[in-house]
């Protein structure tokens, strides 16, 4: 598999939607995380991403503008005891409960399914990060639709043990921009991680398009102490 740069990746796709990157920063010692929130209507435009506890969560920018906030507004990123999960819905909630009555990330999904917003059917994409004793392990997935037929969900759940320094994977929820939207396609893509945390937010941010950008979150943990770094950018401010 080709390792792609992240980058590009960005710039060249005005709408992947939603998107998680999970890798290695380049010199071993921090595992790395972005979840980057994207929108084309005025209610999925209207939001900021805020610090809760060790996580964030969504939240209406003009609250008066909020039409409907089932599907824009949760927790994308929980921590449990050693564990990070970053969501793109309350699937959020679903893996933290599961998992604390001892469920595995894969048992907790299979709860749930694709969002309800039909034509699109947009998929619920999850990542979860374990970091204990300075070891490392990752695991991402996918729940979507049979190529937009809603009666069949497809379920797919991609592990990585002692990921390789300097690398990651990224999953996004739509192939590209469209009507409907096409749900996102293959394996998590291979993609360069560079730099420290400020200089990798900052790469991630100024390539997402400019008109859809909506919140970016990042965070590094350190591998061997699980003491984390986090930054937050927001387009409404």
């Amino acid at each position: 598999m080709e390792r792609l740069s992240l980058a590009t990746e960005l710039k060249e796709n005005a709408y992947p939607g939603r998107g998680i990157v999970i890798g290695r920063s380049k010199d071993g010692s921090k595992a790395v995380t972005a979840y980057f929130i994207m929108g084309r209507s005025e209610n999925s435009r209207n939001r900021v991403f805020v610090e809760d506890g060790e996580g964030i969560r969504t939240q209406a920018f003009d609250p008066a503008k909020l039409s409907d906030p089932s599907l824009i507004i949760y927790a994308p990123v929980r921590v449990l005891g050693n564990k990070t999960i970053v969501t793109n819905g309350d699937q959020t909630d679903t893996i933290y409960e599961l998992m604390d009555k001892q469920q595995t990330f894969e048992q907790a999904l299979r709860t749930r399914e694709f969002e309800p917003d039909a034509p699109n059917y947009t998929p619920r994409i999850s990542g979860i990060m374990h970091v204990e004793n300075g070891i490392y392990n990752y695991a991402l997935s996918i729940l979507k639709s049979n190529n937009g037929d809603p009666d069949s969900c497809n379920r797919f759940t991609f592990a990585y043990n002692n990921p390789a320094a300097g690398e990651g994977r990224f999953i996004h929820t739509y192939k590209c921009d469209g009507n409907p939207l096409p749900s996102f396609e293959g394996e998590p893509k291979m993609v360069e991680i560079d730099g420290d945390i400020d200089s990798f937010t900052e790469m991630v941010w100024n390539n997402l398009n400019e008109d859809n950008k909506v919140s970016l979150f990042v965070r590094f943990i350190d591998i061997n102490s699980g003491e984390y770094e986090t930054r937050i950018v927001n387009k409404n401010k």
